[in-house]
């Protein structure tokens, strides 16, 4: 659904093309896929989504708010989805899905990579991955790609092929593109997600029609190879991992069944941990409350309001503790830390306006009022 916010006004990027059109009323179309709300090197928040003319970004004046400067604009024409990853060095990497006509009416499609080096700082130049089909009908089928960012800062770029099949394509030792790498796998479904460990491993997990299928590197720089699949199945869009033990990540999804959140990590059993979760995504955050490791997920409810969820890292089995955090979002919320390491849970509204809630400073984890940016 498209939600309509306040005016942007069209970054400077390098070789980028203001627009007077796109500027004066911009349209968010949704948020994008992955972190879309990430803290800099400097402290700042920065939330990002996707309009028909390119990215919306929206940035801290300084860390911990309250005040926000944007949207501003950075023009891409034809992106159809739009995904966020970052790096231990906070460069923020941002990776599309792009079709263009061309002369002869047909839909040319490639997946394109810019960053953001600094909080409020102009996006590079869009720049084509490539695609790894070279037929033009296979090509169109091409999925949504995900992104993640390893221990070096090499950008691995994971899409669906025609074929149903999972292909990565990461940065060469010389800054140009490695070629495309079959991971294999069949019926894969968009919405892929991935993690990197502090250990330097990369983890992909993508849906299909009856399980989550997993790929994991051996060790860190390797390619990744297919470990057991994960059943039951989720809807497409919302898993999410986040590691709650060096080199251990727990995955959490939503059962495309209906029966609510899941959770699970190598060695361990499936654990359902409740929620009303609707179509979107998962965040996960992993904080500390009251001195005990806890994490967090919020997801928004099937009455369109955001749900909040908490438990002890890595036992979810002893239960997790549900709150309607209120709001009204149109999409996905997303989870981070501000300057302060306060809790931070923002989310797009129905009207294409960006509103966040804060942790208060009292025991426990409590939201203070949602705040329209």
């Amino acid at each position: 659904m498209a939600m309509r916010g306040r005016p942007a006004r069209v970054a400077q990027g390098r070789r980028s093309a203001p627009s007077a059109e796109a500027a004066s009323s911009p349209v968010v179309t949704g948020a994008v896929e992955g972190s879309w709300l990430v803290r800099g090197e400097d402290g700042r928040l920065t939330a990002y989504a996707r309009c028909p003319d390119g990215l919306l970004r929206w940035t801290e004046t300084r860390p911990g708010g309250p005040d926000w400067s944007g949207p501003d604009l950075f023009p891409v024409a034809g992106l159809t989805h739009l995904t966020v990853a970052q790096g231990a060095d906070t460069y923020v990497h941002f990776l599309g899905r792009r079709e263009r006509r061309g002369a002869d009416g047909a839909v040319r499609v490639d997946v394109v990579h810019a960053i953001q080096y600094q909080s409020g700082r102009p996006v590079t130049e869009w720049r084509s991955v490539g695609n790894p089909h070279r037929e033009p009908d296979r090509a169109a089928r091409l999925g949504a790609p995900a992104g993640a960012v390893d221990a070096m800062g090499t950008v691995h770029v994971f899409v669906r092929n025609a074929g149903g099949g999972l292909m990565m394509r990461r940065e060469g030792k010389g800054g140009g593109w490695e070629p495309w790498t079959d991971l294999r796998g069949s019926d894969l479904r968009d919405g892929l997600a991935t993690a990197v460990t502090s250990t330097g491993h990369v983890e992909v997990f993508a849906p299909t029609a009856d399980a989550l299928a997993h790929w994991i590197q051996p060790e860190p720089g390797a390619v990744p190879q297919r470990s057991h699949d994960m059943r039951p199945g989720p809807l497409p869009g919302s898993v999410t991992a986040v590691e709650t033990a060096p080199g251990r990540l727990t995955c959490f999804w939503t059962d495309a069944s209906g029966y609510g959140l899941l959770s699970h990590r190598r060695g361990s059993w499936l654990i359902t941990l409740g929620g009303t979760p609707s179509d979107g995504a998962n965040a996960v955050l992993r904080t500390t409350v009251d001195g005990y490791d806890c994490t967090v997920i919020a997801h928004r409810g099937a009455a369109g309001g955001i749900l909040f969820g908490v438990c002890g890292t890595e036992a979810e089995s002893s239960g997790m503790w549900w709150t309607d955090a209120g709001g009204n979002a149109a999409g996905a919320p997303a989870l981070a830390h501000d300057g302060h390491g306060r809790v931070v849970v923002a989310a797009f509204g129905p009207d294409g306006a960006l509103r966040l809630a804060r942790q208060a400073p009292e025991p426990g984890l409590v939201l203070m009022d949602w705040v329209r940016v």
